[in-house]
């Protein structure tokens, strides 16, 4: 059943607060029938009033049970769900205020709520992390073994072998399994979770907000072990990250039960409305009057070959859309007041930048933005190019692979092999990642004519994300080799290994003079690439770096 189950009528409201530290004992308790909320000692027991009755634990603002048609669904490994690995003592209150139930957990500087709504079965969850005191990343529901199907296994995380660090595995068969390897950027998705048996158990993300990386991030979102499966809202990563946590209220977010189908999309982080949640007293809580809109009327200038993303960010929040395929046109409702950067994506590869404020209450309407005729480094003639300038290693070889597995997977082509310009297929068998103890030193051969052997030219190699450093540095024809170039800004956690190219997008390049090349053009010129640093370790922990595209300049 989804939120739109009959609502039946709840009692008086009752406010209770709980010092778990004093141990606090508490009185006015409801015990109304259906909706409504009761205290077992040790836990709010809060009944939907429709087929969800959940627990909060009094001394910690863990989750201690989810029953939805009497059975229960919580828990795997004996841990409740909670976040980040649980608070710990904390202040735990509940309140009714007409249809709608509040508890709040205080724990230090940072407040947690979980809420439900009079005849729906959901429970809606706000995170307000105000600091570093506490690390508080994620929230992650844990869910009792044998209750769903293992429908996603590149995410499960039981297998006999680790491999990487304690969080990477390999089957006896070869392949590879992480809970990191989920194939999905967060603008991929708006709910995930599993559905067996006439039930769907969900998590919807909120709008992420106040995470960081921007909407092709990805990070771990679910995973199923031997123990059961846990179901991630991820709010704040750290692995290949981008930008700097930020801090204030993230929610909702949506634990959804349903009939087996998907969540309402009334839930769907962007169309979620919670006027209900208004006078709650909620820290941190902007309601849609003290926002603003983003709107574009269209961006011209566009390669239609390619989907275009616009985003918003500073130091305290996060938006982005989708531009209209036909025009360009787009619009960023829900943005909280305040200075920003503008930024259009040809597919993850930012081209025009801008900065646009926001008003409570108001929309700032931009006039057709136009695209620089560059659009990105793919309009530049080439002599040749392998790959696409779309900021993502799309089309190299084992790139789609990438996302939801280990490097030394059995399934992935090997990481070595030359390419050889003019034949077809060179990105297909150009390899998307290069590292250092792996295939640096990979050959490119490619045949020039008299008047472009007479030329110098501009050799170019983008990079979507870097390990320990690694960058490439180029030779030609064993006679030229370009200096070693600085490394460029990037994330300095793991990033290839554990499902994710996407860091700063960053172009070298390489000024080839005349001299370099071969004058007998029926012979090959050969580029070597190799991969430097001074940092990682071996193998597929050796400085590494993600390939966009490489090509040479006419």
């Amino acid at each position: 059943m989804s939120g739109s189950a009959k609502r039946p009528v709840g009692r008086r409201a009752f406010v209770l607060a709980a010092t778990a530290a004093a141990g606090t004992a508490l009185t006015g308790t409801s015990h109304a029938a259906g909706f409504g909320y009761s205290d077992d000692g040790s836990n709010y027991v809060v009944d939907t009033g429709a087929q969800l009755i959940f627990k909060v634990s009094k001394s910690t603002g863990d989750l201690t049970s989810l029953v939805y048609r009497g059975t229960e669904y919580q828990g795997y490994g004996g841990m409740n769900s909670h976040i980040e690995s649980g608070l710990g003592a904390s202040t735990v209150g509940i309140k009714q205020s007409g249809s709608t139930i509040l508890v709040s957990v205080t724990h230090g500087t940072l407040k947690h709520y979980y809420a439900a709504r009079s005849g729906e079965n959901n429970v809606y969850l706000w995170t307000d992390k105000a600091d570093t005191s506490l690390s508080a990343t994620r929230y992650i529901v844990r869910v009792k073994k044998g209750a769903f199907l293992n429908d996603e296994p590149d995410s499960y995380t039981y297998a006999p072998t680790t491999i990487e660090a304690s969080d990477v595995f390999r089957k006896s068969d070869g392949q590879t399994r992480s809970k990191h390897y989920s194939k999905r950027r967060v603008m991929d998705y708006d709910y995930l979770g599993w559905s067996a048996g006439g039930v769907g158990l969900w998590m919807v993300r909120s709008n992420h907000e106040k995470a960081s990386g921007g909407p092709f991030y990805r990070s771990l979102l679910r995973h199923q072990s031997a123990d059961g499966g846990g179901l991630y809202e991820i709010l704040y990563y750290g692995q290949n990250q981008t930008e700097a946590q930020r801090f204030g209220l993230q929610g909702p977010y949506v634990i959804a039960f349903t009939d087996g189908g998907a969540p309402s999309s009334a839930l769907f982080p962007g169309t979620l409305t919670t006027p209900w949640a208004d006078s709650l007293g909620i820290s941190g809580y902007v309601p849609a009057g003290g926002r603003g809109k983003v709107a574009g009327v269209g961006i011209s200038g566009r390669n239609t070959a390619y989907p275009y993303t616009v985003g918003l960010a500073n130091s305290t929040a996060q938006y982005w859309g989708s531009a209209r395929s036909s025009d360009g046109y787009f619009s960023l409702p829900g943005v909280l007041p305040g200075t920003y950067t503008l930024t259009v994506f040809k597919g993850e590869l930012a081209v025009y930048t801008t900065s646009v404020s926001v008003s409570a209450g108001g929309t700032t309407t931009l006039n057709t933005i136009a695209l620089p005729a560059s659009n990105g480094p793919a309009n530049a003639s080439a002599i040749w190019r392998i790959g696409d300038w779309n900021g993502t290693p799309g089309g190299f070889k084992n790139a789609d692979l990438m996302t939801y597995a280990h490097p030394s997977d059995v399934r992935a082509a090997s990481w070595t092999g030359n390419v050889v310009i003019g034949g077809g297929g060179e990105t297909a068998a150009f390899p998307c990642y290069l590292w250092k103890d792996v295939n640096s030193g990979l050959l490119v051969y490619f045949k020039l004519t008299a008047a472009q052997a007479a030329a110098a030219h501009t050799l170019r190699i983008g990079v979507t994300t870097a390990y320990a450093n690694g960058r490439p540095q180029v030779t030609v024809n064993d006679s030229w080799s370009s200096a070693v170039p600085s490394p460029p800004t990037q994330p300095n956690t793991r990033s290839l290994t554990n499902g994710s190219y996407r860091g700063n997008n960053h172009t070298f390049t390489y000024s080839v003079p005349a001299s370099a090349w071969k004058t007998d053009t029926s012979q090959y010129n050969v580029l070597r690439i190799d991969v430097v640093s001074g940092s990682g370790a071996t193998g597929f922990l050796s400085a590494g770096t993600a390939i966009d595209a490489l090509d040479l300049l006419t």
